[in-house]
């Protein structure tokens, strides 16, 4: 049974309040006695006898607001005067095509209430849904009927921009079934029909919504994971910091680096990419210690060194000298792996 189904196609009472207006006669018109001034009749407000008499009247009168889409999920739009069921997809997730991710989210939402979807066209743009069905019981709960039925089904059709990255979701009420003891109807009110797409429509980008905020999850997780520093060599064969970074961005990224664990710069060279700098290991109170404003201390002597970068691909490697021009062996920096690999990954910065 579709909890959506029950939610769409629920019937309540659509108007409230005093109809006994709709059983009114019309006012007579105004006996004017003879020798006195007939009054000026205006006819602004005038309603005609050539009207609908079999339209709805009173409590019969559906007074509902009409049914929005709701554009809920990042980049989601809708056209300005169209009454139709749609909402447009912009690109999200460069990594991912649009349609087929959107097209993912509708099977996974249809999943939900044991509703499969089928392929009825060659080029993959429309989609038909199996019956939604929800049931009505009456009687005790030792003597339980079915008292009345409603199943439902729609079209889901998908357009693509030329560029691919704007993809639009259009859903339509294609089939209605209604059976009680009274008997059956396949016939639905328009409003009825509307507010079943719509409704069906934001149920749709609801769960787009929902797969993004996945997607994001997951890529936060694996950021976090991720190992941007590992130990490897420079294009000489010295040790070095292998780094999942560009150079460009690492080198504008390296200075707060520095300033974190006690390295001055003294002088660059942006041309051979190298930072001069002096270190002094910093010196931490017991306040500090108490209340945590300590840092990991970068396992070196005191001293002057120089971080040379090199650009590989989307990588870098940074290799650490001394004050007299000798690359730092392996072991060296092996030693202060885990403060370094914690500072020169910049997690919180990218």
């Amino acid at each position: 049974m579709s909890l959506l189904l029950a939610a769409v196609l629920q019937i309540i009472n659509k108007t409230v309040g005093d109809f006994e207006y709709a059983h009114k006669k019309e006012a007579k018109a105004l006996k004017v006695p003879a020798g006195l001034d007939k009054p000026t009749n205006f006819d602004t407000y005038f309603v005609s006898n050539k009207i609908n008499h079999q339209g709805p009247v009173g409590v019969d009168v559906d007074v509902r607001a009409p049914s929005l889409v709701l554009p809920i999920a990042a980049s989601t739009r809708t056209e300005g005067n169209s009454a139709a069921s749609t909402v447009w997809f912009d690109q999200v997730l460069d990594d991912s095509d649009l349609q087929a991710f959107v097209l993912q989210a509708l099977k996974d939402q249809l999943a939900t209430a044991d509703v499969e979807l089928k392929q009825v066209d060659d080029s993959g743009l429309v989609f038909e849904s199996d019956w939604f069905n929800n049931e009505t019981e009456d009687g005790s709960w030792l003597f339980k009927s079915i008292a009345s039925s409603e199943s439902i089904r729609y079209r889901y059709s998908f357009e693509s921009k030329p560029h691919g990255r704007s993809v639009a979701l259009t859903v339509e009420l294609i089939d209605y079934l209604k059976t009680d003891k009274a008997g059956g109807s396949k016939r639905i009110d328009i409003i009825d029909q509307q507010r079943a797409e719509m409704n069906m429509l934001n149920e749709v980008i609801g769960q787009v919504d929902y797969q993004y905020r996945l997607k994001q999850q997951e890529n936060r997780l694996m950021r976090a994971n991720q190992k941007f520093v590992s130990l490897g060599e420079n294009s000489v064969g010295e040790a070095a910091y292998v780094i999942e970074i560009a150079v460009d961005l690492l080198w504008s990224n390296l200075p707060l680096f520095f300033e974190d664990h006690g390295f001055i710069i003294t002088d660059l060279n942006e041309t051979t990419k190298i930072y001069y700098v002096d270190y002094l290991q910093p010196e931490f109170s017991l306040w500090d210690r108490i209340w945590g404003d300590t840092l990991p201390v970068v396992d070196l002597p005191n001293g002057k060194y120089q971080f040379k970068l090199e650009g590989k691909a989307e990588k870098s490697t940074v290799t650490l000298y001394d004050e007299q021009g000798t690359a730092l062996s392996a072991q060296a920096l092996e030693k202060t792996f885990n403060v370094m690999e914690s500072g020169l990954s910049f997690k919180d910065a990218f």
